[in-house]
């Protein structure tokens, strides 16, 4: 009788295993969403197209800092970056936050992470580990995916990769002529900037590439049909209003998701969805019951098609002081609804400074400002002097390039959304510039000094 108990217990837990869906989510390293193909973009990515026509494709997707490292303690955190304390970039986790490491292995499954990482400490994100030159190693991926079939125990794999990120030395520019190149009207045109733009395209082709070898190993194993997958592209790239930036071409991210028979293949939806999002949305798909204290919720009514709505608005920050070449003090802080955008600027008499404005191409932007190109020079100007509020209608201006904040007309949408705005800094413990300040104190390279020291390195760092 005994024996017959036990037996009974473990057909139930490996159907339980089985019923649980594995969790592949596949991201790219500064990448603008509009250039991938099912997008409208110029690049060529036929693995992630051909997924958009297997699942759901979202057209207002959004992430809650505009730079790497807070980006991705806020995917695998489900908290925005200030809460959990993973703001400024090369950034940690408070002690004691816990991860979707955490939540999925408390319910059975094995949590893996290949390529790039950039979150801190080990404690809070506990992932079983494997990178080939800081991206997915295919070896390890094949691995997980095997063990699983014959454990028949389920996995959550991050798939992360570097690409498109600088400096764009991936791929067959050869397929993007610099002189067929499109640039958006928001980029200065000039040789080196198209000849950039070319490489860039290249690698996003690279990125859809390792997409479509990660997408066959599921395949290899005969795990497509339970398995959720999700394709983001991150922020956006290093070319100005970009990535750093809270406009929503730095901001707004790629989602494509594929689950068969769950989601409809080829459908999309508009409904506003954030990256704090997926923590709870696996924890909601596996079976589990999402935490209280996380800022995202599911969205797996979205995906089964029972609505196509999700949240009314839509936050973000960013920092600047801590990034390798940026100002000291240029906060921003931003929302945005169904239709219009809110940025505010809180230090505008600052001027704007990233690290990607020391590299040729914005550099001959800036010639070509200086010799007096009309449009160059207002472009690198809107990039580096920016007024306190700015109002963007997306319905109309979907590249955010005309500023409404001055016009009258609009002075109650402003209000209300500086309203919103200032309850969630602060429900978020986010007091603006002190906050800013307070960076250096979050950086993971200062981690374990004193306070002390942090602020002696820094006046060493700023004088030079």
């Amino acid at each position: 009788m005994k024996f017959l108990v036990i037996a009974l217990l473990f057909i139930a837990s490996c159907a339980f295993a089985q019923n649980k869906p594995n969790f592949v989510f596949i991201i790219a390293d500064d990448l603008t969403h509009r250039d991938l193909g099912c997008y409208g973009g110029q690049a060529h990515t036929p693995n992630i197209d051909h997924l958009a026509t297997e699942g759901m494709q979202f057209e207002r997707c959004f992430q809650a800092a505009p730079m790497c490292s807070p980006t991705r303690h806020n995917i695998y955190t489900g908290l925005y970056p200030v809460k959990s304390g993973a703001y400024p970039n090369h950034t940690f986790a408070k002690d004691g936050t816990k991860s979707i490491v955490h939540y999925l292995k408390d319910l059975g499954y094995r949590v893996a992470l290949s390529g790039k990482s950039h979150v801190s400490p080990k404690e809070v994100f506990p992932f079983e580990y494997s990178a080939e030159k800081n991206n997915p190693d295919l070896k390890a991926i094949d691995s997980l995916m095997g063990k699983s079939v014959a454990s028949e125990a389920p996995f959550c794999l991050f798939a992360c990769s570097t690409e498109p990120h600088l400096p764009w030395t991936k791929g067959d520019p050869s397929l993007y002529p610099p002189e067929k190149v499109i640039l958006p009207p928001y980029i200065v045109d000039t040789p080196v900037v198209r000849e950039s733009f070319s490489r860039y395209l290249a690698e996003i082709t690279y990125y859809d590439n390792q997409v479509g070898q990660i997408l066959a190993l599921l395949e290899k194993h005969e795990l497509s049909d339970d398995t959720l997958v999700m394709v983001v592209s991150e922020q956006g790239s290093a070319m100005p209003f970009a990535k750093w930036t809270c406009y929503g071409n730095g901001l707004q991210s790629a989602m494509i998701v594929r689950w068969p028979g769950k989601v409809s293949a080829g459908s999309t939806t508009d409904a506003l969805v954030e990256y704090c999002d997926v923590v709870p949305t696996f924890v909601d798909a596996a079976g589990g019951k999402p935490a209280k204290v996380l800022d995202g919720k599911s969205f797996i009514p979205v995906l089964m098609g029972k609505t196509n709505r999700h949240k009314e608005y839509v936050f973000a920050q960013a920092t600047t002081r801590g990034i390798n070449n940026g100002s000291d003090n240029f906060p921003i802080r931003t929302v945005r609804d169904d239709r219009y955008r809110l940025v505010w600027n809180l230090n505008p008499m600052a001027e704007y400074k990233n690290n990607a404005m020391t590299m040729d191409f914005f550099k001959s932007m800036e010639a070509a400002a200086e010799s007096g190109e009309w449009h160059a020079n207002e472009y690198v100007n809107r990039y580096k002097f920016r007024p306190e509020l700015e109002l963007f209608d997306c319905s109309e201006d979907s590249l955010e390039m005309n500023n409404l904040a001055r016009n009258p007309e609009y002075a109650k949408t402003i209000d209300r959304l500086k309203s919103k705005l200032d309850a969630w800094m602060q429900d978020q413990g986010d007091f603006g510039i002190p906050t800013e300040m307070d960076a250096i104190y979050r950086n993971a390279r200062t981690k374990g000094k004193t306070k002390a020291e942090i602020e002696a390195d820094w006046a060493k760092r700023i004088s030079k």
